[in-house]
């Protein structure tokens, strides 16, 4: 095989139909390859069935960290060709490109065809049936070893710990199954990475969805309640795990209404709380979470987003709930709302969350999107935080207890059900000081001050954005469309370009004056965007005083916002 050259990324998609093994043999790669010292991201892409159907495996492998995908990738593996017709927009092949099909496997849909890309068949069902037990997608993972110039020893072994405990009987034929189709492999001259000399140890392996559930923890979350919806349910299946080792309890409610209503009750109860849910179910708890706005209850809400309306597409993301999570409640209701900024900022998001939600007392609804949970990606291990999450409680017992009295930060303390003095009645009707029911309209605009004061004079410090560079061009942004931006301004100021980068985690409530001042210089804004209808652009535009110069950007989902993309929008808005 010829020498290849160099290449900083390599990226990589095995295609199939349901139940061929495509997300397991990527899993597999993913495994293997960041064993011997790689980084890589995986996603997946699944059609409106969610379990079976047409399935595809993405992944990106590099020597350097990455959370986004590029613009294009380098090969494609098709274990068949059922359906992956419906995957065409996702798959961006070129020239330089290669496909790996299988002969058997019927005609090759023609936008492979199309794309210029290398097609090389090898028969990769014909020679898993030569071997007892073994399976198509173990084949192609031996190909694909041998192209990436990746010892078959480490597939072997990531096999090994995927499938050896509880399948030992099917080591043997898997081990066979990836030595023939390393052997099968075509002679093709594809960019190698290089691989370090000394693997590090000291990194991790997680999904967005399971950063989420960390972080949670770490900041004291210990009652769970949540009905499984797609993208947000492994959060749902990782914590019924982990809740119980941290001395906490995870429900399965019967839907949405019962686990918005149980995680009030445990937090009322003392209890930090969290819920997580997609847009549908979110729709459902607005209701009982502006109850826990008026009673002041602190919780969090996890929204892992999909392309909505309605149903929508449940396996695809979309940045469409934030007009839900920050307009949805009704009457005056403030609360806070965050978004993490890359699949490792998950970790921090979540327990920065928590820390807002215990320390104001009140509702915090977390931006998730299915880009974000379902990803898994290799970072090296995250710093640890030092967020000090504590509730304000009452410390000695009142002759008359006022649960919310009027406070100088706005927040009064919270008795616990069983404190000595402490009863109070929490509801959501418009009350006084002492929780007592009233219709008055200065006990209500009272309660309406102190609830609006205490995210208005609290500071959510350096946490509200991420900014990064400086420039007359500024891009500013929220949530996962953040990683791929990265990536394009970095290719940006490689070409002389300067650009800045605002990436907001914080949403809700308004900080007017941080942007204002990390926007100083700055004459021109591209607002980069998942949604039809500028929803953040809007929001920004209702609450922020911005440049003259805006260009608004829109891209709605399924298909992500690639680098390539956002380099173009850079150089037409430096041109400008």
């Amino acid at each position: 095989m010829m020498e290849s050259p160099a290449s900083a990324s390599l990226s990589i998609v095995l295609t199939g139909s349901g139940g061929a093994g495509v997300m397991t043999a990527g899993q597999t790669l993913l495994d293997a390859a960041t064993s011997l010292g790689l980084y890589g991201l995986m996603t997946r892409s699944t059609g409106p069935q969610i379990r079976g159907g047409e399935a595809a495996a993405m992944i990106r492998l590099a020597s350097t960290p990455v959370q986004s995908h590029g613009d294009r990738f380098d090969i494609l593996v098709a274990l068949d060709f059922d359906n992956v017709e419906r995957f065409a927009e996702e798959l961006p092949l070129d020239r330089a490109s290669l496909i790996i099909g299988d002969p058997a496997a019927g005609e090759m849909p023609d936008f492979l065809k199309a794309s210029g890309a290398t097609i090389c068949l090898v028969p990769m069902a014909k020679l898993a049936k030569t071997i007892a037990g073994s399976r198509v997608s173990m084949v192609a993972l031996g190909v694909l070893a041998r192209i990436m110039g990746l010892p078959e020893t480490a597939v072997i072994a990531a096999v090994a710990e995927s499938i050896g405990r509880k399948k030992p009987e099917a080591l043997v034929a898997s081990e066979q199954a990836v030595m023939l189709g390393s052997g099968a492999a075509p002679d093709v001259t594809i960019p190698k990475l290089a691989l370090p000399e000394t693997p590090p140890l000291d990194r991790w392996s997680i999904t967005g969805n399971e950063a989420t559930g960390f972080g949670a923890l770490k900041a004291g979350i210990r009652f769970v309640a949540g009905y499984p919806i797609t993208p947000a349910t492994e959060i749902l299946e990782w914590m019924a795990h982990a809740v119980p080792r941290c001395g906490g309890v995870l429900v399965q409610a019967e839907d949405e209404l019962a686990s918005i209503n149980m995680i009030i009750g445990a937090s009322f109860g003392g209890t930090p709380s969290l819920t997580a849910t997609s847009g549908p179910g979110l729709s459902l708890m607005t209701e009982a979470i502006g109850l826990a706005v008026a009673s002041e209850i602190p919780l969090v809400v996890v929204d892992v987003m999909r392309s909505g309306p309605s149903t929508g597409i449940a396996t695809k993301s979309e940045q469409s709930d934030l007009n839900l999570a920050v307009y949805g409640l009704h009457g005056d209701a403030p609360h806070v709302v965050t978004a993490p900024l890359s699949v490792a900022d998950c970790l921090l998001t979540a327990q920065w969350s928590v820390h807002l939600a215990e320390t104001l007392q009140t509702p915090v609804i977390m931006l998730s999107d299915q880009s974000l949970g379902q990803a898994r990606v290799v970072i090296d291990r995250p710093l640890d935080v030092d967020l000090v999450t504590k509730r304000l409680v009452p410390e000695t017992a009142a002759d008359v207890y006022a649960r919310y009295a009027h406070t100088e930060s706005g927040v009064s303390p919270m008795a616990i059900p069983g404190f000595g003095g402490g009863q109070y009645t929490a509801d959501g009707l418009t009350h006084n000081a002492r929780g007592t029911p009233t219709s008055q309209a200065k006990d209500h605009t009272a309660q309406l001050d102190k609830r609006q004061h205490k995210l208005d004079a609290f500071d959510f410090g350096a946490y509200w954005a991420d900014i990064d560079g400086d420039g007359e061009l500024a891009i500013v942004t929220w949530g996962s469309t953040s990683e791929p931006l990265r990536e394009a301004i970095a290719a940006a100021r490689i070409e002389g370009i300067n650009v800045k980068l605002i990436a907001m985690r914080l949403i809700a409530p308004a900080q007017p004056t941080r942007l204002t001042a990390a926007l100083e210089g700055v004459k021109r804004v591209l607002v980069i965007e998942q949604s039809h209808t500028g929803q953040f652009w809007r929001y920004l535009r209702a609450h922020y005083d911005l440049p003259r110069d805006v260009v608004p950007i829109r891209c709605p989902g399924p298909l992500p916002i690639r680098p390539g993309q956002v380099l173009e929008y850079i150089r037409k808005g430096a041109r400008a």
